[in-house]
């Protein structure tokens, strides 16, 4: 498999897993929950472990400004589609700027390493 492939899989797991950590977070209501708490240490350390597998590959300050801003991107998502909160237009505009500056970085940088 391509090295650069497989590094980026691995920081697309450890972006989805930062995800569920986080909303496990939510849910943990200051770790007074059992349950969500175990998931919180579980979830981040699978994220740690991936990522650090992808930075075996992709340069460090690009591989967390993708899973920082896409980190971002999604759990705004979640906290909108799942835990039903509500996101105004400053925060909208904000996400669009974040998924921009990825998209630039990562299409028009040489730094991204493909």
């Amino acid at each position: 498999m391509n090295p650069a492939l497989a590094a980026y899989g691995a920081l697309g797991i450890a972006i989805v897993c930062e995800v569920i950590g986080s909303t496990l977070l939510q849910k943990s209501y200051g770790f007074t929950r059992l349950l969500p708490t175990i998931g919180v240490a579980v979830f981040y350390i699978i994220a740690f472990f991936c990522l650090s597998q992808a930075l075996k590959t992709i340069p460090l300050g690009v591989a967390y400004a993708i899973w920082a801003g896409l980190g971002i991107v999604l759990t705004a998502a979640v906290s909108v589609i799942v835990l039903r909160q509500n996101l105004d237009l400053a925060a909208w505009v904000g996400i669009a700027m974040i998924v921009g500056g990825v998209l630039v970085m990562n299409l028009f940088s040489s730094a991204a390493g493909h």
